[in-house]
Parts: C-alpha cells; sequence; structure tokens
C-alpha cells in the first residue's frame, strides 16, 4: 500500500514538472499572453475544447501550434472556409477496386489528430460546423453506417475572428456549449510587444541564412498528461464549493435576489455543462497552483471563460455596451459562499 501511494506521488510530480516545462516553452514562443498559455493547458488537462477568439495578429494560432510542437502529439489544421464540406472534415469512404476484389475503405479526414486547430471556424457552413459536433461531444465520427473512435488523447482548438462580419456563420448555441471554454485574447503590453517584435526578426533572419539551431528539447510525452488528469481527478472539493460553483450558474437562470441588474442583462443562463465545466477547470487551476483542493480563488480564476459563450444578453444589455464579462463580473460580487 505504501509502496503504490509513493509511486502515485513520484508521478504526480513527474507529471508536474513536465507540464512545467511545457508551459515555460509555450511561454518563450508566445510573449505577452501568460493568461493564454494558461488556458490552453487547462483545456488540454481538462480534457475539453477551446475556442480562442481575437483580432488578426494576435498569435492565436501560434500559441495553439506552440502547444502542439511541444508535446508529443499528433497535429492538424483545418482552415475552414465558406466552400468546405463535411467531409473534408470527418473523411470519406473510398472505393477500391484491385485483382483480388473491391471494396469501400475508410480515409480518414483530419480531424483525427490529438490537437485539432479548427481556423476560423465560423466562416464554415452550418453542415461543417455540424460534422465536428459528434467528434467533440462523443471523441467519435459515424461515416456510412460505421463509427470511428478519436485518439484518447484529443481536442479541438477552434479560432474565430470577432469583427469579420462578410462570409461568416456564427455558431450555434449548442455547438458553443460544448467549447469547455471560450478564451479571448487581447493586445499585449507595450513592452511585450517590443519582444516580440525581436523574436519574430530573429526568427526571420535565421531563416533566411540558415544559421544553425540549437536542437530543440524532446516534446513532453502523453503520458505525462494523462498522469496530470489522473492527478487533478483527486483534487478535493469540498461540499461548500459544489454549492457554489452550481449557486453562480443557477443565478443566471433565477436572477431574483442577486440584484436588478443581472435581471434586465441575462436572457437565457448557462446550461449544466456549465457547472461541470467550473469543477473540471477549477480543479485544473488548482492543480497548476500546487494546491490538491479547489478554493473560490480558482473558480473565479477560470469563470468568464466557462460562462462568456454560455449567457444569452438581453437586447437591453447589448445597447448598453455590456459585455459577458461585465455580467460574469457581477455575477461573482452578487453570489455569496455559503
Amino acid at each position: 500500500m505504501a509502496s503504490d501511494v509513493a509511486a502515485d506521488v513520484a508521478e504526480t510530480d513527474d507529471a508536474r514538472v513536465a507540464i512545467d516545462a511545457l508551459r515555460d516553452r509555450m511561454g518563450e514562443a508566445i510573449i505577452g499572453q501568460r493568461e493564454v498559455v494558461e488556458r490552453l493547458l487547462i483545456g488540454l488537462l481538462a480534457n475539453g475544447n477551446l475556442l480562442v477568439e481575437g483580432l488578426p495578429g494576435l498569435a492565436k494560432t501560434r500559441a495553439i501550434k506552440a502547444l502542439a510542437r511541444n508535446l508529443e502529439c499528433d497535429f492538424s489544421r483545418i482552415q475552414f472556409t465558406p466552400d468546405l464540406l463535411p467531409s473534408d472534415v470527418t473523411g470519406t469512404e473510398v472505393y477500391y477496386q484491385s485483382d483480388s476484389g473491391s471494396e469501400f475503405r475508410f480515409e480518414q479526414g483530419p480531424i483525427f489528430a490529438n490537437i485539432v486547430l479548427a481556423d476560423e471556424i465560423n466562416r464554415a457552413p452550418a453542415k461543417v460546423q455540424a460534422a465536428l459536433l459528434e467528434a467533440m461531444e462523443e471523441r467519435q465520427v459515424t461515416v456510412a453506417g460505421k463509427t470511428h473512435r478519436m485518439p484518447p488523447l484529443f481536442m479541438v482548438m477552434a479560432t474565430q475572428n470577432p469583427v469579420e462580419q462578410e462570409g461568416t456563420y456564427p455558431l450555434p448555441e449548442a455547438q458553443m456549449d460544448r467549447f469547455l471554454m471560450h478564451v479571448l485574447i487581447d493586445y499585449p503590453p507595450v513592452d511585450d510587444e517590443v519582444e516580440v517584435i525581436r523574436l519574430v526578426r530573429g526568427e526571420e533572419i535565421a531563416a533566411q541564412t540558415g544559421a544553425a539551431q540549437t536542437e530543440p528539447p524532446a516534446p513532453i510525452q502523453q503520458e505525462a498528461v494523462f498522469a496530470a488528469r489522473r492527478a487533478i481527478g483527486e483534487i478535493h472539493v469540498a461540499p461548500a464549493m459544489e454549492r457554489y460553483m452550481a449557486d453562480l450558474v443557477n443565478a443566471t437562470r433565477h436572477r431574483d435576489g442577486y440584484g436588478d441588474d443581472l435581471k434586465r442583462w441575462i436572457e437565457i443562463g448557462a446550461s449544466p455543462r456549465a457547472s461541470l465545466a467550473l469543477d473540471r477547470c477549477g480543479r485544473t487551476q488548482a492543480w497548476l497552483q500546487g494546491r490538491n483542493y479547489v478554493d473560490p480563488e480558482d473558480v473565479r480564476a477560470i469563470a468568464a471563460d466557462v460562462l462568456r459563450h454560455r449567457l444569452t444578453l438581453t437586447y437591453e444589455a447589448q445597447g448598453e455596451g455590456v459585455s459577458a464579462d461585465l455580467v460574469v463580473r457581477e455575477l461573482i460580487a452578487q453570489v455569496a459562499l455559503t
């Protein structure tokens, strides 16, 4: 028994060292976006899909590529366009004929990878967006009546541009709800932007001159992710914390007693998936902070990312310029930990 406990502790310590190394490597490639790096790691360790949103040029794609490059995984990028077909994502049955006979074989699409970058997902029509739904939720794809399972390590990271409207198709609420978190990327601070200029200039010069590059470190093994997930599953969540997470979500639906603003701002509240996401992300946040229990700050730290895409605001709120993040801040201010 003691040896089993010691082995579990050693496994957890090794996983923490590996994940810390992954965080540091991503931070070197994505300057000025420390919070984005944390959110990507939370999505990876919580086994969820992420929607990453930001203006062009804010390193959305670079951040996701940095994660895939430093992790032992198969990486696939799908550039979504209005003429994309569902089979372009999931794969299709192809007819093969040979001397020994003929048969249909399933040719896997780019969705069959460990980390899938769905670039500019809102450019794809509804049928293509729906093709992702089963893969994201059920971790499988059904083509021609046959079910094909996704690999054990599988996550979709979708990006979208919030200001582009031409030729775009807004994601339906059902698919939005299946993203564990909605991560927003903002402009970096000026000092960090100076570092970005230097970093990219150095990369361009090295590529042009063929300068010798140092050997990149070995990628982090997938087993480190699975070990971290097992450790996160053991994080303690007190009954009071469980009630706090449920109360936060319930306050988005039944707003009486939580101030007049929430009643004016929220039209449709969050689903039970929001409570589950708060629990998963809260435990992951606690583990990343080196704790074996969840405290209120863990929940508050990830509340906006979990809830901002699950709230439907009223026309009055939109007219007043009220954002989902402001609504979440008001929720946190109004809901007490009992």
